[in-house]
């Protein structure tokens, strides 16, 4: 089942373009530390995105942890992954819950996910029977790029909007921090980079609040206030949250959690019309969870093509049981690829360790909420490391591949995709449904691509790409094998710039 590793050389540090392998691990000391480094890379979106959606974080979080585990176990320890809430369904959240009170969206929410969890497990079922022929016919190499590209990029709002804002200098300095760390230190330091870099950036923000004083900037829904300026609630089109001065580090949350505890939970409330509100978020997760699985192929330099389904298919029970106790959905981790891309170590243990800190997290609030007092302003520094190393990610599959961008089928659908999702660009189907972001950005790759490429075929333009994973039609032939095999990627996957 993908449990029990061999220690890789003598468990110390690896030198220096070495990498770590999926059934390998270091000591273990060093594995809990790149645990935890998992763990705070992908506590801030799974966190925040359950916050978004009116869902409990704490239950989010912990049942991240459970989710995880099943996930490993069904593909066997053999695709190293992190799976933290969606923000996939946030539109189609939003969407359920107008016009209907807490208690009664809470569970019609959980349920509809709950039921698109299910759509996910039988399409990985599917995937997995006919084999990965299928994905490479619907994701060729330039849609695969393009879809890990736009998952990276397409969370740039995320920083831009919500993390940067709120103290620009911390968030400048950790960056900078973090790019030191990285190139000056060779051993484990280097390689724990984002860790070391977010215990900086706290510590540097709990100074500066006794050297310069609080900060004044806008922090998600605090200090709401409507047009004439009155305090309000809940948050919405005419009642917005505004700057204010505050402390960057805020230990009120941790003094008020409990030690131990429960998160609450409640039993999910199918109803048609909300599934069908968030069913095409299915699309967007089975292009997520195989971006997933062809990038981590790229950087450790094997074949998980035959896993996707398998991926695919432990995303949705992982969904389907988080959602089946009041929890959010899940999907695998952007922000985790990228603390992979970052230290080479692709050890699945540091992954269990991650998981079993995170249901900690959600057996202990107060824990919680000391990870959760992490400064905007340093989330920020690191997040957008993260996920630019995430999106060119999505470059290194079509250099590897040799895509061509003169033929417009190829150029034309990715580049406008990844518009929409880094924007992100909403489009509003009716008033129940809007498509946005990463979700639209995916839909019009993933169409656009195939429409194109149809009517270039009937025209007389090149012949499609053969099934089996070669490029793309349109793309110059391939020097080597395709993505995901072992040749494809140079020694240790590096990623980052």
């Amino acid at each position: 089942m993908g449990i029990g590793w061999k220690v890789h050389g003598d468990g110390g540090t690896p030198p220096p373009g070495e990498v770590v392998a999926p059934d390998e691990r270091l000591s273990w000391p060093r594995t809990a530390g790149i645990g935890a480094q998992h763990v705070v890379a992908m506590f801030g979106a799974t966190f925040v995105f359950p916050l978004v959606m009116g869902l409990d974080p704490n239950l989010a979080v912990m049942m991240s942890g459970v989710a995880t585990i099943l996930f490993l176990l069904i593909v066997q320890g053999r695709v190293p992954s992190y799976l933290g809430t969606s923000a996939s369904f946030v539109g189609g959240v939003f969407a359920i819950r107008a016009g209907a009170d807490t208690a009664q969206s809470d569970a019609r929410v959980t349920g509809a996910i709950l039921v698109a969890g299910g759509v996910l497990a039988a399409c990985g079922v599917l995937i997995h029977l006919l084999g990965p022929r299928l994905i490479h016919r619907v994701f060729p190499p330039v849609v695969t790029g393009a879809v890990v590209m736009l998952i990276g990029f397409g969370l740039a709002f995320v920083v831009a909007d919500t993390y940067w804002p709120q103290d620009h200098w911390v968030a400048l300095t950790t960056m900078a921090f973090v790019f030191l760390a990285m190139v000056v230190f060779r051993g484990f330091v280097g390689r724990v980079a984002v860790l070391v870099g977010l215990v900086f950036g706290y510590a540097l923000s709990w100074v500066l609040d006794r050297v310069a004083g609080p900060v004044t900037s806008v922090l998600p829904g605090q200090n709401l206030r409507d047009a004439a300026g009155r305090a309000c609630a809940p948050e919405g089109p005419y009642c917005v949250a505004t700057a204010f001065p505050h402390d960057r580090v805020s230990f009120d949350g941790v003094r008020q959690a409990d030690w131990f505890g429960l998160p609450h939970m409640h039993a999910p409330d199918v109803k048609l019309s909300a599934v069908l509100l968030v069913l095409p978020a299915v699309i967007a997760l089975i292009a997520e969870n195989t971006g997933h699985v062809k990038a981590v192929g790229e950087m450790t330099r094997t074949d998980l093509d035959p896993l996707i389904g398998r991926a695919v298919f432990a995303d949705g029970v992982g969904t389907m049981v988080a959602t089946s106790v009041g929890g959010s959905p899940t999907t695998t981790y952007a922000e985790n690829i990228g603390v992979m891309a970052a230290t080479r170590i692709y050890s699945t243990a540091a992954y269990y360790i991650a998981a079993v800190i995170a249901i900690a997290f959600g057996l202990c609030p107060k824990f919680g909420a000391l990870v959760a007092a992490t400064p905007g302003g340093v989330l920020g520094g690191v997040t957008v490391i993260l996920y630019g190393m995430i999106g060119l990610l999505g470059a290194k599959i079509w250099i590897e591949n040799r895509v061509d961008f003169a033929d417009p089928v190829n150029m034309v659908p990715v580049g406008a995709g990844i518009i929409l999702a880094i924007g992100p660009v909403a489009h509003e189907i009716n008033d129940d449904f809007t498509l946005e972001g990463i979700a639209f950005g995916t839909i019009v790759v993933l169409a656009g691509h195939h429409l194109l490429r149809a009517i270039s075929d009937r025209l007389g333009g090149p012949a499609a790409a053969p099934a089996g994973g070669a490029p793309a039609s349109g793309a110059a032939p391939c020097a080597g094998p395709p993505a995901g095999t072992a040749e494809a990627a140079p020694a240790g996957g590096d990623a980052a710039p």
